[in-house]
């Protein structure tokens, strides 16, 4: 599996800047505060065996079996927490930034979900770093959440306000692909997720 991971295109974040309703921007707010990942979470037995696998899978794309353990372990949280698939996250961040935990995008665009800058300052604080592991997926996660929430569980639709690219098939195909391709877990209902329509503009 890990060999047939090839480069993937070029899908370089560029989340647009949106003004958010004051009740909003709390909520997000809120969502990002830190909770760090239990000590103990790498070891929980429902998360022990993909994080194993998973890491057998990414393990030419981040060589050093510390990291790469720290960064599947807070994909699985943080992707938890804000009630995302982990595969879900890994297609993204394959097709965002291929791994690379200092990615930086021709629009500005930061780390392994390219998070866009304008998020600090609307939902963050100054002394956030995007490129922070932790800091980073947690902000990601919860951007990817609430685009969900904004178009009603529709994949196709919040992963193109993720990459920017809303009514464009392209990116969220992409990710999809990439999870069915690469990342698919057992009986993980992300599967399913091919079968959600493709995008309508509106």
């Amino acid at each position: 599996m890990a060999a047939a991971l090839a480069a993937p295109p070029a899908f370089a974040g560029a989340q647009r800047e949106e003004a958010l309703a004051p009740s909003v921007a709390a909520g997000l707010t809120k969502a990002i505060a830190d909770a760090p990942v239990p000590a103990d979470y790498a070891a929980k037995a429902g998360v022990a065996p993909w994080l194993a696998e998973m890491s057998r899978r990414i393990a030419h794309k981040v060589a050093d079996e510390r990291e790469r353990r720290e960064l599947l372990a807070t994909v699985h949280y943080e992707a938890t927490r804000a009630g995302l698939d982990p595969q879900m996250v890994l297609g993204v961040i394959y097709h965002e930034s291929g791994f690379k935990k200092y990615a930086v995008s021709v629009a500005s665009a930061r780390g392994y979900m390219q998070v866009m800058p304008f998020w600090v300052k609307l939902i963050g604080t100054a002394d956030q770093n995007l490129f922070n592991l932790r800091t980073n997926l947690r902000y990601g996660t919860v951007i990817l959440r609430h685009y969900l929430d904004l178009e009603s569980g529709d994949y196709y639709r919040a992963l193109g306000r993720y990459n920017g690219s809303l009514g464009q098939a392209e990116y969220p195909t992409a990710v999809m692909a990439a999870i069915n391709r690469h990342f698919t877990y057992h009986a993980l209902p992300v599967s399913a997720l091919s079968t959600v329509g493709a995008p309508v503009a509106r």
